[in-house]
């Protein structure tokens, strides 16, 4: 068994949720912020059989796209990085971040 975050865009959670739950899997979901960009994010749990691990991931990985955004060099969450005033910064955003923990007990009570 085995317990499956996934923090995936705010852009990109319907599609991850909706493709999710229609290949079978009970899912939580959670809104969180991202700390480098300040974004909004949306954290999913998921605990499944190991095996069913691998699919999962794979529909996180199909609707979870990278995309490039440009910022203001002089926003606030810049501050510490070096780029001309008037230079935007290129940012990826997007994509998602997994951790699969081993799970020792799991209750639906």
């Amino acid at each position: 068994m085995k317990l499956v975050y996934a923090i995936v865009n705010r852009d990109d959670s319907k599609s991850v949720l909706s493709h999710l739950t229609k290949s079978g899997y009970y899912v939580t979901k959670l809104a969180t912020t991202g700390g480098f960009l300040g974004s909004g994010n949306t954290t999913f749990m998921i605990c499944d059989e190991d095996e069913k691990i691998p699919h999962m991931i794979e529909i996180i990985r199909k609707y979870s796209k990278k995309r490039t955004e440009y910022l203001p060099a002089n926003d606030t969450i810049m501050q510490g990085v070096t780029a001309p005033a008037s230079a935007p910064l290129e940012v990826t955003i997007g994509g998602a971040t997994i951790i699969v923990s081993d799970v020792t007990d799991f209750m639906k009570i």
